[in-house]
């Protein structure tokens, strides 16, 4: 039971074997089986991946390869002083900036490098915007694998080079973004590549991990509210499964409420959830400084809003100037992300204002990637620096202290 897949819509079963991450019967995502019952493995986490650690969660992952690159086990970093003027009891971002290549992503690229291997692959490939394409680049070439890599046609050259360096078959893709998901599954199957995209049941396994560290991390008491960064909803699915999870497993009390955070520039989901819809319908044309998360047909959008439901969230959508704002602010706490991980608290601040969020809640943010991803980013901030002669320095120095 724990190695079949169940749809997210009609609950129809299918074998862990199946190849696509989508029902065959209703269109909509599938998961692997929530888990009922498991403890933790008390591995320790210097010397073992996540997935030994947690192992009773990850009954699927029986590969022996060796494809770790050090993912998981990041910070959660109490933000006290943003808390003081939120007037909120607790704030903590969980740190995903400093995973390998710098993203959340991966937890669930390393998982399905060793699904892949475990289903017999030597192709694997992705679909991005950025951070996953760097990931699968990097972790494809650990395995030793053929890499397949496609990003937007349009995308920045300093987002494409730190992919290229780990020298993938790279193709910019001119297009719809939205319908190059479903054509790279079709591709992939045709010529057997394991497309590792945003929302497939192994990589949303993968995001379960950052729900069972943060549990652990504020000794096994869940946040009031865990507040995601969305795109395609892979992660806000698996953050979600993994809560519900250790729910079941007794390890923790109550499961957070979710708050789905994306920008006004691309924000599908937030539309269809203001307008008590459950399909989102394809954004259109997207505008926003978050690229990580905009994707304007979300293959897990209608997921996101079941669960949403299920959970009692929420969902909101914030301006470019509040993600800049609230980059600065992670920033001035030594926390540097790139605007999709500055969301989350935008959207905090937002919903503090309407008291949507409650002043005595405890409120865990996630920050999905490093601003070293987006440095053009610094235009929109007005950063300083000073410069004088060594035989002026004291002067200077003097002149600058408060």
């Amino acid at each position: 039971m724990k190695n079949q897949f169940l749809c997210t819509n009609c609950a129809k079963q299918f074998p862990s074997t199946n190849h696509s991450p989508r029902c065959a019967e209703c269109g909509e995502p599938l998961s692997f089986v929530t888990i009922q019952s498991g403890s933790i493995n008390e591995l320790s986490p210097l010397k073992y991946p996540f997935w030994q650690r947690y192992r009773d969660f990850y009954p699927y992952v029986n590969s022996s390869a060796d494809v770790s690159l050090g993912e998981g086990y990041t910070p959660l970093t109490s933000l006290a002083k943003l808390a003081d003027e939120l007037d909120l009891d607790s704030v903590y971002v969980k740190n995903e900036t400093i995973n390998p290549t710098w993203s959340f992503k991966d937890r669930g690229t390393a998982l399905g490098v060793l699904f892949a291997l475990n289903l017999g692959y030597t192709r694997i490939g992705t679909v991005s915007t950025g951070n996953m394409a760097a990931s699968v680049a990097a972790y494809g070439a650990r395995a030793n694998l053929e890499t397949f890599i496609l990003v937007k046609g349009d995308m920045a050259v300093e987002k494409v080079s730190p992919i290229a360096i780990y020298s993938p078959k790279l193709i910019r893709v001119f297009g719809d973004y939205g319908q190059l998901y479903d054509t790279s599954l079709k591709i992939g199957a045709d010529n057997q590549i394991y497309f590792i995209n945003s929302d497939v049941p192994i990589r949303v396994e993968g995001s379960k991990s950052i729900a069972f560290e943060i549990c652990e991390q504020l000794a096994f008491n869940a946040p009031d509210y865990v507040v995601i960064p969305t795109s395609a909803g892979g992660n806000f699915r698996g953050i979600m499964k993994g809560f519900r999870e250790f729910y079941n497993a007794g390890l923790i009390d109550s499961i957070p409420r979710p708050i789905c955070a994306q920008s006004t520039g691309c924000a599908p989901i937030v539309k269809a959830y203001q307008q008590r819809s459950y399909a989102i319908k394809h954004f259109g044309q997207t505008s926003t400084i978050a690229h990580g998360i905009g994707n304007p047909s979300p293959p897990s959008g209608n997921a996101v809003l079941r669960l949403l439901t299920e959970y009692n969230g929420s969902a909101v959508a914030v301006s470019n100037e509040e993600i800049v704002s609230a980059q600065k602010q992670l920033a001035a706490c030594g926390i540097f992300g790139q605007p999709a991980s500055a969301v989350p608290l935008a959207a905090v601040k937002k919903l503090r204002q309407d008291n949507t969020i409650e002043p005595q809640a405890t409120v865990a943010v996630i920050a999905t990637g490093s601003g070293l991803k987006y440095t053009a980013a610094f235009e929109y901030h007005q950063l300083q620096s000073y410069e004088t002669k060594v035989a002026e320095l004291e002067i200077c120095l003097k002149s600058l202290l408060s």
